[in-house]
């Protein structure tokens, strides 16, 4: 994206396609996002790498962890620590894959360091290690939960809404790049009533942003 087209989006407005971004869109879909260091994340295991460019997607995760009945921050910070410990410890990688969490009570987390400020930038991102082949392009969220036979509750759903429509204004992303995580992998991930929804987010993630 040029930095003319950039400027305009986050200043006046920008058409993208076919949508109408207006300048009070930002500040009406700007979720509170709890950072690495309110949630108490470790350092990365080894540097993470900042990519000159924005985000042109967004996929869609579920953590495929129980779907806890504890709504509650602490509990969402936990998970976080949890999941940046497994994708460390477990899978070897540097922090955290995703970038973005949403707990089952509708809390935000940033996952790997530097998202947060890179999405509040708009111009740079983390590369994440999410989906192989979408790491240096698409912002994952991961949800948590397991999403196979039951639907996320509606304070998660109502967050990924908002956080999806807050980093589609960021980047410039069109709702029609909000995918799943098997659309680009083979998984069942993020479970068959998620990503039987996801055609519903990107209409109200568009309506998010008009």
């Amino acid at each position: 994206m040029n930095t003319s087209r950039r400027s305009f989006l986050l200043g006046a407005g920008a058409a993208i396609a076919g949508l109408a971004l207006p300048a009070g869109a930002q500040a009406a879909t700007t979720p509170r996002i709890y950072s690495c260091a309110e949630w108490g994340a470790r350092p990365p295991a080894d540097p993470l790498v900042t990519l000159n460019h924005p985000a042109n997607r967004i996929l869609v995760h579920h953590v495929a962890s129980p779907n806890s009945t504890d709504y509650s921050l602490a509990h969402a910070f936990q998970l976080a620590r949890d999941e940046q410990a497994d994708h460390i410890d477990n899978n070897g990688w540097s922090d955290t894959g995703q970038h973005f969490t949403i707990s089952r009570g509708g809390y935000d987390l940033e996952g790997r360091h530097g998202s947060l400020d890179a999405l509040r930038g708009g111009r740079t991102m983390i590369r994440g290690a999410h989906c192989p082949g979408q790491n240096d392009n698409a912002i994952g969220i991961e949800n948590e939960g397991t999403y196979m036979t039951v639907e996320p509750p509606a304070a998660q759903w109502n967050a990924l809404i908002t956080m999806c429509a807050y980093v589609c204004h960021q980047y410039g992303i069109s709702p029609d790049e909000i995918k799943g995580h098997r659309d680009y992998y083979n998984t069942l991930c993020p479970g068959d009533k998620l990503y039987a929804k996801l055609p519903a987010l990107r209409d109200a993630v568009r309506a998010a942003l008009t």
